[in-house]
């Protein structure tokens, strides 16, 4: 028991982390009167929530094209279409396994066993990971600067500090990372575009929500509130920052976007399930993948 305790500290961590911030965002939510949740979710035009899909699905598009610039870039000769398949298998791999790094070991596991080389794959992941970073790292600013004028009693200085080293530590890990591509300056900005393109439409997806409960938030907000939601989900206490995406994003739409808890919850939980819905097409792809390897280890 001790032995197993020890090997799954982490994830029973995370587990509670989980637990914790869900609990959180409950209470919340029945302080404000259970029934307001459902009025708010009730209020979101299908028509604004199906453009938010589109979105979503968009800015999948992009994340794949930032993965398969570096590869192709890298010499492994795969098409965009096996790109996409792995990428969305990964996405969905995310969402369903209980690590945020799940995706990415799919991702590995699915390009190495078509045959591509596994020092070249696993180096494009990590650099995908990190440009991705990078693109958010550029939108920090729009989140910090509407944060840092809350008075919440909150000591700044310690958050700013934290998030000081953290950048550092990034900065650190993407220059030894990017070795490969840091000689190919044209592969790096256009893998930086595709995460920007990325950035935006996800930026969008929330911003339609918004829309589709009448409530008018500057999309240069929302791209800052997304961005602040997406660095605290890299905190590993949460599983896939289950509870703490969600109950972060609340926070900052009731301080910073002046909805009511009720609706804040409403777009987070929707904002969950957007990127469950967009991350699908993986279980779809996920079958062919498995062809395509069988037909390799025959041949």
């Amino acid at each position: 028991m001790t032995k197993w305790l020890r090997e799954n500290r982490q994830t029973l961590i995370r587990g509670l982390g989980s637990l914790l911030a869900l609990s959180l965002l409950l209470i919340l939510i029945r302080e404000e009167g259970d029934g307001e949740l459902f009025s708010a979710i009730r209020r979101v035009a299908f028509e604004f929530f199906l453009l938010a899909v589109l979105a979503l699905f968009t800015s999948r598009l992009f994340a794949v094209g930032r993965w398969h610039i570096l590869l192709r870039s890298a010499g492994v000769h795969v098409t965009f279409l096996r790109s996409a398949q792995l990428t969305f298998t990964g996405n969905f791999a995310s969402n369903f396994l209980p690590t945020t790094i799940g995706g990415d070991v799919a991702r590995l596991a699915g390009a190495m066993q078509l045959g591509y080389d596994r020092a070249i794959c696993l180096a494009s992941l990590v650099a995908d990971r990190l440009i991705g970073m990078a693109g958010m790292g550029l939108a920090l600013p729009l989140g910090l600067i509407p944060v840092l004028s809350i008075d919440t009693g909150v000591s700044q200085a310690t958050a700013v500090s934290a998030l000081y080293h953290k950048v550092v530590d990034f900065v650190k890990r993407t220059f030894e990372s990017l070795s490969i591509w840091l000689k190919r300056p044209a592969t790096l900005i256009s893998s930086l575009l595709s995460t920007l393109g990325n950035q935006a439409f996800i930026y969008l997806a929330i911003y339609l929500l918004l829309q589709g409960i009448d409530h008018h938030v500057d999309y240069w907000l929302v791209a800052g509130m997304y961005t602040l939601t997406y660095f605290v989900t890299l905190i590993p206490i949460s599983i896939n920052g289950l509870g703490v995406q969600e109950l972060s994003m609340t926070f900052l739409l009731v301080h910073l976007g002046g909805l009511t808890s009720s609706e804040s919850a409403t777009i987070a939980l929707l904002t969950r399930i957007l990127f469950i819905i967009a991350s699908l097409p993986g279980a779809f792809f996920l079958p062919s993948i498995l062809a395509a390897m069988n037909e390799r280890k025959e041949a």
